[in-house]
């Protein structure tokens, strides 16, 4: 006897999609959580998270962008509610940086529709973006914007139960086992038992599944009040962006959202992993606590890079994601074992990607090739 022919552990951006997939397409599905759906203690919140197709960390993320972004407004639709903002999006650095080279080699192999400026063309429309230099350009997206991670996740998770899918929330999944026909997930109420299990518990996913190449990492989220003309940080006036400085160092953010929400009126701003900046954690026993190490090296940047918020963020919160060797996710059967499906390495660069990889994932499970290549995904790949 089963409880479910799959159970999707992890309620997260990629779990909630994928279960949603899976129970519209009348597969018998159980998703377990270990907290509320929309919760901030994982790798999801933060109220807001870029969409783009250009993407310059690998030119083979671009299908599953494209396909993610039908997904999307699909899921806006059925939910109805907004849950996206396509506001365009912007890429800056020199040219010859990794922010921009990764752009530009994505959108040519993939003919994306992008706009080139050259730094006085970038400084004339975004004169927000204060000391850019004369060999930097921009590289705008009209197609980008923002997603609200919360309702989207939210969204998912009720739609998923819509269609007939069961879910636990506020569960602790504290032991997944392949038996012979299966898998027996464990949680402190009851054991489930299922033909197949998919595990996308974020930051949990490496104690979940041994001899992953993953490590969990704690990244501080920062928002700032304008010091005075918040017009001049409205979102249509700074739009999202991701901007590499002469030092290598990476800023991201964006402008005030015209949405009501605990943020209203603060420009949300950040610093991108590189060399390692952010530490490797425990996700059950780290500090959750922030401290000014937490955003000094961010607002000595933005004192010339975008200046006019204040030194000191009114609001900063923590979360975690995983990281792998390579910056590229891992999905797919490890070991090509038919009773567990992983999705996890999110490399802080997977939310956008959350309705796609939910549809690859539901592939898998069903025995279906995905719609693209994704074999740069496959968990094998580091031998």
């Amino acid at each position: 006897m089963f409880d479910a022919d799959v159970a999707v552990v992890g309620l997260g951006a990629w779990g909630s999609c994928a279960l949603w997939t899976l129970a519209r397409r009348g597969v018998r599905a159980v998703g377990i959580e270990r907290f509320t759906p929309g919760h901030s203690m994982g790798s999801s919140g933060g109220t807001s998270r870029m969409f783009r197709t250009a993407c310059l960390e690998h030119p083979g993320l671009v299908p599953l962008a494209r396909r993610s972004l039908e997904l999307w407004h699909e899921l806006q639709s059925s939910a109805g509610q907004p849950l996206i903002d396509s506001s365009g999006g912007l890429l800056i650095g020199p040219r010859d940086g990794h922010i921009i080279d990764g752009t530009l080699a994505a959108s040519r192999v993939h003919d994306l529709p992008v706009q080139v400026w050259d730094s006085g063309e970038l400084r004339n429309r975004m004169p927000v973006h204060a000391g850019l230099p004369d060999h930097h350009i921009g590289v705008w997206e009209q197609g980008a914007g923002l997603i609200r991670p919360e309702r989207a996740i939210a969204a998912a998770v009720q739609l998923a139960e819509a269609a007939g899918a069961r879910v636990f929330t506020d569960t602790k999944v504290t032991g997944i086992e392949l038996v012979a026909d299966g898998a027996v997930v464990s949680t402190p109420v009851r054991d489930l038992r299922v033909r197949q299990v998919v595990v996308t518990a974020g930051g949990w996913l490496g104690s979940l599944v041994d001899e992953l190449p993953v490590e969990t990492v704690r990244m501080p989220m920062t928002w700032f009040e304008p010091m005075a003309d918040r017009e001049r940080f409205a979102l249509e006036r700074l739009p999202v962006f991701m901007r590499q400085l002469d030092d290598g160092v990476c800023v991201w953010g964006h402008g005030i959202l015209p949405w009501n929400n605990a943020h209203t009126g603060l420009v949300k701003l950040g610093l991108e992993d590189s060399d390692g900046r952010f530490p490797v954690i425990d996700p059950e026993a780290f500090d959750r606590s922030v401290s000014p190490e937490d955003w000094d090296l961010l607002v000595e940047r933005l004192r010339t890079a975008v200046p006019g918020v204040r030194e000191v963020p009114a609001r900063v919160s923590v979360c975690m994601y995983t990281r792998t060797p390579d910056n590229q996710f891992l999905l797919g059967r490890p070991r090509r074992d038919p009773r567990l499906v992983i999705a996890g390495g999110c490399n802080n660069h997977g939310f956008k990607h959350a309705t796609g990889v939910g549809e690859a994932v539901a592939d898998l499970v069903m025995g279906r090739p995905p719609s693209y290549d994704l074999a740069f995904c496959d968990p094998d790949r580091f031998g």
